[in-house]
C-alpha cells in the first residue's frame, strides 16, 4: 500500500506540474514568427495531429484533405471527395473523424483510406452541417451543429430549428445537450476535466466541466469572443482563431496574440514531433509557429 501511495503521489505531482500556469514569455521564441508552408489551397480548415505529429487538414472547397508532414515540413494529399469535409479529430483508435457537411453527415476514415459514413441526423432529421468534433477517451464524440448554408448544396431544406452541440456515444446514441446562436469550434482536455466551445455569432466562448461520459456541467462564459477553432496547450492556455490566434490564460485572460498575414485564420492545433508547433489553417494557406510550450493529447 505504501509503494502504490507513493505512486499515485509522484504521478499527481507530474500531473500538476504538466497543468500549472505559465507566464506568456515562457511560451514564445523571441523574434519567432508564423512560417508559410504552402498558400495553393482555397480555404483550409480543421487541423487534427496523429499519434505520429503530422497535422491533417481539409481544404473544404476542393472537397479534399491534406496533411503536413513534419519530417520533411511538406503537404501530402491525403484523400479527395471528403464530403466537403470540414472540422476533424482523430479519436482514440486513429481513426479520423471528419464533419462533411455536403450532406450533413460525421465520416471515419482509416489511414488506409475506408470511409465509413457514421451517421447523418438527429431523431431521424437531417444535422444542419456538422463543424466541428472532438472525441473522448469513452469512445464518444462531442459535436458542433450550426448552419453554414453551402452554394455547393443541393436541394438543402432545414429540418432542426436549433443550432446545437451534441454528444454521440461509442453505441451510437446521440443526445442534444445545448443550443447557441452559431456554435462552432470545439476542444477538450480529458486531463483538465474541460470543454470549450464557441458561440461566433453571439460573440462568446463558453467551458463546461466533464463529469463523465457525455455528462457536462452548466456552461460558463469563458471569454468575449467567438472563435472559428480551437485548440489548447498542457498548461491549459486557450488558442482561438479570427484575426490570427488569440491566446487566453485558464482564467480567461488574453495573454498573447499571433498575427497572421492572412484575411482570416480559421483553426489552429499543436502538432510536430514533441507536440509543440503551432499548426495554423488560415485561408488559403497554412503556417507552422513553434512554440517553447506543448499541446495537449
Amino acid at each position: 500500500m505504501k509503494n502504490i501511495s507513493k505512486i499515485g503521489l509522484i504521478g499527481l505531482v507530474f500531473a500538476l506540474v504538466n497543468c500549472q500556469s505559465v507566464n506568456s514569455s515562457k511560451m514564445f521564441y523571441e523574434g519567432s514568427k508564423p512560417q508559410m508552408v504552402s498558400d495553393k489551397f482555397s480555404f483550409t480548415e480543421g487541423p487534427s495531429t496523429d499519434k505520429e505529429g503530422n497535422v491533417y487538414f481539409t481544404d473544404q472547397p476542393n472537397d479534399k484533405i491534406y496533411y503536413w508532414d513534419w519530417r520533411s515540413n511538406q503537404i501530402i494529399e491525403f484523400l479527395g471527395k471528403t464530403g466537403r469535409a470540414n472540422g476533424t479529430h482523430f479519436d482514440k483508435d486513429g481513426f479520423l473523424i471528419t464533419c462533411s457537411d455536403d450532406n450533413g453527415e460525421m465520416w471515419k476514415i482509416s489511414k488506409d483510406k475506408k470511409v465509413e459514413i457514421l451517421f447523418k441526423d438527429f431523431e431521424g432529421k437531417r444535422l444542419n452541417g456538422p463543424n466541428d468534433v472532438w472525441n473522448d477517451v469513452f469512445g464518444g464524440m462531442y459535436f458542433t451543429d450550426p448552419l453554414y448554408e453551402r452554394d455547393y448544396w443541393i436541394g438543402f431544406k432545414q429540418e432542426l430549428s436549433n443550432k446545437s452541440l451534441y454528444y454521440r456515444n461509442k453505441n451510437g446514441k446521440i443526445n442534444k445537450l445545448d443550443t447557441f446562436t452559431q456554435p462552432n469550434g470545439i476542444v477538450g482536455s480529458e486531463t483538465l476535466k474541460k470543454l470549450y466551445l464557441s458561440d461566433i455569432d453571439a460573440g462568446k466562448t463558453y467551458v463546461y466541466d466533464i463529469l463523465g461520459e457525455g455528462k457536462l456541467s452548466e456552461k460558463r462564459l469563458f471569454c468575449e469572443m467567438g472563435s472559428d477553432g480551437m485548440t489548447l496547450d498542457k498548461h491549459g492556455n486557450l488558442y482561438l482563431t479570427g484575426d490570427g490566434v488569440h491566446v487566453f490564460n485558464r482564467e480567461g485572460k488574453k495573454i498573447y496574440h499571433i498575427s497572421i498575414p492572412e484575411k482570416w485564420t480559421s483553426n489552429v492545433t499543436f502538432g510536430g514531433e514533441n507536440n509543440d508547433v503551432l499548426f495554423i489553417t488560415a485561408s488559403k494557406s497554412v503556417y507552422t509557429f513553434p512554440m517553447r510550450v506543448r499541446g495537449i493529447k
